[in-house]
């Protein structure tokens, strides 16, 4: 008989092991040859050697699963272990246009027109500028576009940046440090990213500097390099500051710009840093402008019908 230890490293631990430890218990039934004895984020397992390997490749294909959906019952669990054993490879996904798995195994994926032709060409392209009306889930995609390249290793870092109209990119007065001065203008990237990714992972994220906050007015100097960029509400940066931004661009990075050009709120609005680069970038190879509709709105029905009264005025 041997022992071996076994380290849940970035797993949601009462997620894996369940309520009331109802997977644990649930594994522990698939595996009656093997000594289970878990506590926090270490399991140890005792048994003989053959015995302690057929668990460890089974056991982690477990952790891929909830890695991959963030979320496994025990249903899910007996399923991974019986399809094993009649040696069938086992699918963890049946939809190839699914982005990712959010929150409680919710499927993320495009769903307008639009939102699959933002999908299919930031494959093909470094640069992609989505524009359009609010509600049609431009933000929203390029989060879970930018998710979906951290979990497949594609890059090392996901900054978020959003210029500051409102205080005019003075953010010296307002209280806490640089991550919670900005958190009223990033929210809606923040609540994006809760929906992704499981609140202690993200949290992990966020300390380690996987993903990090980019106060557009502080950004001059850097170099992006393995990167996935998002520029929200592009519409309200300058026309220097677009420049500036555009030209962080690192090896192996990516950039997403979002914005809509009805919602301008600089003083002047010819002066709209995004205004300009669609005028300037849109012939440009490897750089990729899809513009949204109405026809994209995913809100409340009545969105839809505001946004059109508004553009009929």
């Amino acid at each position: 008989m041997i022992e071996k230890i076994i380290f849940l490293k970035n797993v949601e631990i009462i997620s894996f092991y369940g309520v009331k430890d109802v997977n644990l218990k649930t594994i522990r039934n698939l595996f009656p040859r093997v000594k289970i004895i878990a506590k926090g984020e270490e399991i140890k397992i005792k048994g003989e050697k053959n015995e302690i390997e057929n668990f460890k490749k089974i056991f982690f294909l477990f952790i891929k699963h909830l890695n991959l959906y963030n979320s496994i019952k025990p249903s899910d669990i007996e399923s991974i272990f019986f399809n094993k054993e009649k040696n069938i490879d086992f699918e963890y996904s049946d939809n190839k246009n699914i982005l990712l798995f959010g929150k409680n195994g919710k499927t993320i994926k495009a769903r307008t027109l639009n939102q699959n032709l933002m999908v299919k060409n930031s494959s093909k392209n470094d640069m992609l500028f989505a524009v359009g009306v609010a509600g049609t889930g431009k933000t929203y995609m390029a989060i879970a576009l930018a998710v979906k390249a951290l979990k497949n290793k594609e890059i090392k870092k996901i900054v978020l940046s959003r210029p500051a109209v409102e205080t005019g990119e003075q953010l010296g007065f307002l209280p806490g440090d640089l991550k919670e001065k900005l958190d009223p203008y990033l929210q809606p990237l923040y609540d994006a990213l809760r929906e992704m990714i499981p609140a202690k992972k993200l949290n992990e994220y966020f300390n380690d500097g996987i993903i990090q906050i980019a106060p557009l007015a502080f950004m001059r100097g850097r170099t992006l390099s393995n990167s996935f960029v998002i520029l929200d509400e592009a519409q309200n940066s300058t026309l220097n500051q677009m420049k500036m931004f555009l030209t962080r661009m690192g090896e192996n990075s990516k950039f997403i710009i979002t914005g809509d050009i009805t919602q301008i709120d600089l003083r002047k609005k010819s002066n709209s840093g995004l205004l300009q680069s669609l005028k300037i970038l849109k012939n440009i190879e490897g750089i990729s402008i899809i513009n949204f509709d109405e026809k994209d709105i995913i809100r409340h029905h009545l969105v839809k019908k505001i946004v059109k009264a508004y553009e009929s005025k």
